[in-house]
């Protein structure tokens, strides 16, 4: 019995939810909580990561669990979970449409956001990029759900458009198309200075992510939506440098030139410029380049290494525009 005990405690316990058929009665799923009084305070009380029984359900799509949840013991579709989910939004990224439709029906709020300022639209968004594969159409159809049902699909009020998050994302073209056959405005003016450092800072972190995982075209795209509303001179280098490993010298180039025009005593941003020369081939404007970033930065080894490649290279390579 021991060793049956053993075995049993190292097995991981299933979700209540997950593996109760559609067809068991609401008083069986509340046995299997270990909630047989179906005390709603106490249901609702369950929480795993910050969000409750509902939240799961919903992100699962068990949509006869939100059934009973809902209708049996007064869930609320909007009901708020850690970071300001609700079950609403959760639905939006499981892909299933019928859960989605469901708590739309029951009152699932479309332009409420949560404490990002994403509406249940971004969430929809959310799902294409992490199960593409397996249930992009049903995004799909969920924002065809939405804006038959009234949404807002430039998500006024939101630190971002659901468009603009969607053109920053890789494989995101079938949406974008969606978006902008539901009405999408693709020319609403994006400089709301309410929004501009909130949505920086949702989509800085995406392009740093995209850099660290060597996808420098995504990188680039998302470095592009953060200058276009919110410009500074450590963007123009990183973008720089993202596209100097796609082999875009001249790219490279004028993105340094503007890091440079931006912060003039920031030696990274005469660094950037000596780099992209160094691809080009142009090694005098390597060398000039580097020099005045050993005056903003004297004694930094990495200056000084690439000041010496870049002068020996001179000396055995003639400058391109000198040919």
């Amino acid at each position: 019995m021991r060793g049956r005990r053993s075995d049993q405690a190292r097995r991981p316990t299933a979700a209540p939810f997950v593996y109760r058929t559609t067809s068991v009665d609401g008083n069986g799923i509340i046995r299997n909580l270990g909630h047989g009084s179906g005390d709603q305070a106490a249901i609702f009380s369950l929480n795993k990561f910050g969000c409750g029984v509902l939240h799961g359900a919903a992100c699962a799509g068990h949509l006869e669990v939100c059934r009973y949840l809902v209708e049996e013991l007064g869930g609320d579709p909007n009901m708020t979970a850690e970071g300001g989910l609700t079950p609403f939004m959760a639905a939006a990224q499981s892909g299933d449409i019928s859960t989605v439709n469901y708590l739309l029906d029951r009152g699932g709020d479309l332009m409420k956001t949560d404490e990002k300022g994403r509406t249940v639209l971004h969430h929809a968004a959310c799902s294409a990029q992490r199960q593409y594969v397996q249930c992009h159409y049903a995004s799909c159809c969920c924002s065809l759900s939405f804006n038959e049902a009234g949404a807002d699909v430039d998500g006024k009020g939101a630190l971002m458009s659901p468009l603009l998050f969607a053109t920053g994302q890789r494989d995101y073209t079938d949406y974008v198309r969606l978006l902008l056959k539901a009405g999408a405005d693709p020319n609403i003016p994006d400089d709301d200075p309410r929004h501009v450092e909130g949505r920086k800072a949702i989509i800085k972190p995406l392009a740093d992510e995209a850099f660290r995982r060597k996808d420098y075209e995504t990188a680039v795209k998302s470095y592009n939506l953060v200058i276009g509303f919110a410009p500074d001179a450590t963007l123009y280098s990183n973008r720089s440098l993202c596209k100097l490993k796609m082999g875009d010298g001249e790219g490279a180039l004028s993105d340094a030139y503007q890091c440079r025009m931006m912060r003039p005593d920031w030696a990274k941003a005469c660094y950037r410029q000596a780099a992209a020369h160094m691809l080009l081939k142009e090694y005098k404007q390597a060398c000039d380049a580097l020099l005045d970033a050993q005056k903003l930065e004297p004694g930094n080894d990495e200056i000084e290494k690439e000041l010496r490649k870049a002068m020996e290279l001179m000396k055995i390579s003639p400058d391109k525009d000198l040919q």
